[in-house]
């Protein structure tokens, strides 16, 4: 078969304690990214590890269609999030257990329009998968999952160091406003998707607490985030790049995928978990955006 978008990473089972409140749930990019795909009608694969005890955690994503292939692993990938910001901008991530590696060697043969590596810490995934899977289809690459680095259960940033080597691979990149920083040493979020596309990322999404910034050939194009609410904040950039990915694999222009993206996302963070919503849904809150 033929899958729209194959996503690569660790399902996540996360603590969450944001204002006080404590609460347990599923995580990780590949289900929040599915999700968001699956919603804007996409054949959706999700590739992970996981302990064999926990692969009923896993059903809520089979039920609801998306083809789920997990890998044996001695144990399955858990965090914990502290928020400490009233925008939720700033949080403070553990992490209690990890999920083996994936290899080239044991990964199974896919079609796919779209390779989504969707990591969260660095060595989930080796880097040798960015030439190998740019050789198969398109190649869609989370930063976290090459720059997040586990320091004794804390996470912590640290420079990408074959990153010039390997962009020219990508054909889509998403980070967040911290993390461009780090690749880049711009703080300005403009400046750096201009250098990052200019190192060889043909399209780079860069996510923030007020808009979604894309540059493509050089053009900078914005999409603001509407919430309501922050209760669903995690998340944010999965969902957006998934939907992002999920309009371009359709030929929609960029600016339009990017101005899709935004408004999912923006219903997504006035909920907790995963995006829920229709197609329909969305197209209104675009509608009402402009």
């Amino acid at each position: 078969m033929l899958y729209d978008i194959t996503m690569i990473g660790h399902v996540c089972k996360d603590t969450v304690f944001d204002g006080g409140v404590r609460s347990e749930s599923l995580g990780g990019a590949v289900y929040f990214s599915s999700a968001a795909a699956l919603r804007s009608g996409k054949h959706v694969h999700v590739i992970t590890k996981a302990a064999e005890q926990d692969d009923l955690l896993l059903d809520e994503m089979r039920q609801n269609g998306i083809a789920v292939t997990r890998q044996d692993s001695p144990q399955t990938t858990c965090m914990a999030l502290h928020y400490d910001s009233v925008d939720r901008e700033r949080r403070e991530i553990l992490l209690a257990a990890q999920a083996s590696s994936f290899s080239i060697a044991s990964f199974p043969p896919v079609e796919s329009r779209i390779f989504h590596l969707a990591g969260l810490v660095r060595g989930e995934i080796p880097e040798d998968f960015i030439p190998h899977l740019a050789q198969k289809g398109d190649l869609a690459v989370d930063v976290q999952g090459f720059i997040r680095c586990n320091e004794g259960e804390r996470l912590l940033f640290k420079p990408w160091e074959n990153a010039d080597d390997l962009l020219p691979f990508i054909r889509f990149l998403k980070t967040d406003a911290a993390e461009a920083e780090i690749l880049t040493g711009e703080k300005d979020r403009e400046k750096a998707a201009i250098l990052l596309n200019r190192k060889g990322a043909k399209e780079v999404l860069i996510t923030h607490n007020s808009e979604a910034l894309l540059c493509v050939d050089g053009k900078i194009y914005t999409a603001p985030f509407t919430p309501s609410n922050l209760s669903g904040r995690t998340g944010r950039g999965d969902t957006t790049f998934a939907a992002y990915l999920a309009r371009r694999v359709e030929d929609a222009h960029p600016a339009e995928a990017l101005r899709y993206a935004a408004a999912l996302c923006s219903i997504k963070m006035e909920h907790p978990g995963p995006f829920e919503g229709s197609i329909s849904e969305v197209y209104a809150r675009m509608k009402a955006m402009t």
